[in-house]
């Protein structure tokens, strides 16, 4: 591609450069008109699981034989802590009676307590009489919308019964009635609520740190602006798609989804708009017709901007592999942002530079000597000394000291990635939540006053063919068992029994989750002894517990699976781009250790900085998908503009200039990109806070480290193998052969 020719022209000529930017206005105008938002189309209670899980197979039994019990159960919990009064009990007696009489919204059933006699109900109440849990029942199909309006109307009967809303009162209030709604249903309402709530704060924290890091890395306001319109027109054309395929069923998208898809953009977008801005001011020093230097930008930039955008893409769509819903969501989502992105840092960003001109940098605008020595004479001041190129400490550094470079930076990363062995994993959602929130508060009062495991029992289902067993008894001595129900018969197969098990610990932990075997076991041993044949295929085990340890496994299957598919993926991208086999491997090998070492530096973090005593199971993939494919962003950049100048110049010298000349650049995209996922570790969700850390971790691994140090140290001891088995011809025999060519 010549200067000012062909693809350069065509978006950002004298005319096509407003073109592109109406078709740009256009499009998002448009689509915005015709398909709804995507935050519009949001599903939160789409189900994680396939149909074959053992859980999901599970909870249609029991939906099939149980139909009683189906119910999604919000726990409400009553507490007075000088003891609940014969008033206060018969006005919660009275609400259960007119929860009876008149549902709330999506409401399937309520224990009856105003149907018990005193004696029946006062052995409902914890040992020192200060509380009482209330059973209401919803709608399994119910979204977190249709429960949290059920919860709401639920409200408004209380007040009206007991003259006051004690799901206002303090939690820490010891004169008063207070009232706090978890379970399954407060769970939900409380998780959809934090996102919701952090949608908008993420979204206006995320515009404010990268426009504030461009002005204190640029100094130019119109620069500043320039990434956040080209990332605000790249959102306002993947919403409405987003929206579009939700609306047709295609996909499914949620609050988590969309939040970090908002962050991914800003971050990843804005990086991809400084590969082409930088470009474009290191040739204005050079060149004085500013619609050349933009078509030599695009030409030296587009390579790697494209490389880098099909990488991230590519390493997003693999998560379309995964069991587990939450991580297939985000496939779709995540690789269309970033391939609309990377359109726009090609069209629109070469547009807006091409419209803006050198006052793009205004006041700092770059031009060549010759264009300041003519501005300083018509001021009437001293011609300025030509702009020395600065030459790159670092550069220096690591061409001429490659194996200490090498040894500090393996040391360091390999230290910090042995970390990564304690990290310790959870996948109990509640303990994600501040400790304010009412689900939360909630379940605290009911491990102190009661069982943790009420919060959510387990249901124990067999199929025993008519004979009896002992079940119930072997559930009763597990020694991590606090009470196991009576046994229910199905409706439809009287062979099917049911034993509600509640754990006497926190049935959402680690702990309990890893008891679900073992239930299982002890079942089939009961029903064997009773002489049922094929006990695998008779049990079945119901529950939050039991759906969270199926979580784990679909985790772990798609942890072996994706994994290598994204490593895979990223290798042939880079096979294809590179040419050179052995540049690809250490470049793979390089961001891997980067991604463990970010790891085990946020586990440091997180468990001993902040006290969790464990991560959110889903994390490390999340991370590891990001920082692998984001990690090779920067690799990609600098080492495309190494085996750009090797072609004209010695290999170290080569490798110094290149290091120099997109040092700065890598740097300030590094550091916008940390800073935007930092912006997570400020949201209420531990979650989010815990990838938000360790992703800021690993891009500012890479950023440091990685890129400026360990691959340029690498490619520098290397030397000619680092182009294995391309063919590298050292500059001193091209110029001997172009000379003996000329004779």
């Amino acid at each position: 591609m010549q200067e000012g020719s062909g693809y350069g022209r065509f978006i950002a000529g004298k005319r096509s450069k407003w073109v592109t930017l109406i078709v740009w206005i256009i499009i998002a105008v448009g689509l915005g008109l015709v398909w709804p938002a995507v935050n519009e189309r949001e599903t939160n209670n789409a189900q994680d699981l396939s149909d074959s899980k053992p859980s999901v197979q599970a909870a249609a039994l029991a939906k099939k034989e149980f139909p009683g019990g189906e119910g999604l159960p919000a726990l409400i919990v009553w507490r007075n802590s000088a003891g609940l009064t014969d008033d206060q009990i018969q006005q919660i007696q009275a609400l259960t009676e007119r929860l009876e009489q008149d549902p709330v919204e999506q409401q399937q059933s309520v224990v009856p307590l105003h149907k018990l006699p005193p004696q029946a109900l006062k052995g409902q109440l914890s040992e020192d009489g200060s509380t009482i849990v209330m059973p209401l029942f919803f709608n399994k199909d119910a979204d977190s919308e249709q429960l949290k309006e059920g919860v709401e109307a639920l409200e408004e009967k209380a007040k009206a019964i007991f003259g006051m809303n004690p799901f206002d009162t303090d939690i820490d209030n010891e004169s008063k009635l207070i009232a706090r709604v978890t379970g399954p249903v407060g769970i939900s309402i409380d998780a959809i609520g934090l996102f919701s709530s952090a949608d908008v704060s993420l979204l206006i924290a995320t515009v404010v740190i990268v426009l504030v890091l461009l002005l204190l890395i640029y100094r130019s306001p119109v620069l500043a602006i320039i990434p956040i319109i080209a990332v605000g027109f790249a959102y306002m054309v993947t919403s409405p798609i987003l929206g579009f395929m939700a609306d047709q069923g295609w996909i499914t998208v949620d609050a988590q989804s969309i939040s970090i898809m908002t962050v991914l953009l800003f971050g990843a977008g804005t990086d991809y708009c400084l590969f082409m801005i930088s470009r474009y001011r290191q040739i204005l020093y050079h060149e004085p017709d500013k619609k050349k230097a933009i078509f030599q930008a695009i030409t030296g930039s587009s390579g790697a901007i494209a490389m880098s955008g099909f990488t991230v893409v590519a390493a997003m769509l693999v998560l379309l592999l995964a069991e587990y819903g939450a991580y297939q969501r985000f496939a779709v989502p995540f690789s269309l942002s970033i391939f609309i992105m990377f359109i726009a840092s090609l069209t629109l960003v070469p547009a807006l530079l091409a419209i803006f001109g050198r006052g793009s940098f205004y006041p700092f605008v770059p031009r060549t000597h010759e264009m300041e020595v003519e501005r300083a004479k018509k001021k009437g001041k001293p011609a300025p000394a030509p702009r020395k190129v600065r030459e790159s400490w670092i550069g220096r550094i690591v061409t001429t000291r490659p194996w200490a470079v090498l040894a500090v930076t393996v040391v360091l990363l390999g230290g910090l990635a042995t970390f990564s062995t304690q990290v310790k994993f959870t996948y109990d959602l509640l303990s994600s939540f501040p400790e304010n929130v009412p689900s939360r508060e909630g379940f605290k009062v009911i491990g102190e006053q009661f069982s943790q495991g009420e919060l959510a029992p387990v249901k124990v289902i067999v199929d025993a063919g008519g004979k009896e067993t002992d079940l119930k008894q072997r559930l009763e001595s597990l020694d991590y068992i606090n009470k196991v129900g009576e046994p229910q018969q199905g409706a439809e197969n009287a062979n099917i029994t049911a034993y509600d098990v509640e754990f006497n610990l926190n049935p959402y932990s680690i702990e309990a989750m890893q008891h679900i075997p073992d239930l299982r076991a002890t079942a089939e041993a009961a029903l064997k002894d009773a002489g049922v044949a094929n006990v695998d295929q008779q049990v079945w085990i119901d529950g939050q517990t039991a759906e969270q340890y199926d979580i784990e496994v679909a985790g772990e299957r798609d942890a072996k699976v994706i994994i290598p598919v994204v490593i895979g993926m990223i290798t042939l991208l880079l096979l294809i781009y590179l040419r050179s086999i052995v540049a690809t491997v250490y470049l793979i090998i390089t961001v891997v250790l980067s991604y463990f070492s970010a790891l085990g530096l946020g586990w440091i973090i997180i468990h001993y900085g902040l006290g969790a005593d464990a991560i959110q199971g889903a994390i490390p993939l999340y991370s590891f998908v990001f920082l692998v494919a984001l990690g090779e962003d920067y690799n990609i950049f600098m080492i495309s503009s190494i085996w750009q100048k090797r072609k004209t110049m010695p290999l170290r010298q080569a490798i110094k200039e290149g290091v120099g000349e997109t040092g700065s650049v890598i740097t300030s995209a590094g550091l916008i990109l940390a800073g935007t996922f930092a912006v997570l570790a400020t949201l209420p969700i531990q979650v989010l806070v815990q990838f938000g850390i360790i992703t800021a971790i690993g891009v500012l691994l890479d950023t440091f480290l990685v890129r400026p140090f360990m691959v340029p140290a690498i490619t520098a001891l290397l030397g000619k193998w680092a182009f294995w088995p391309g063919k590298y011809v050292p500059i001193a025999e091209k110029e001997e052969k172009k000379a003996s060519q000329s004779l």
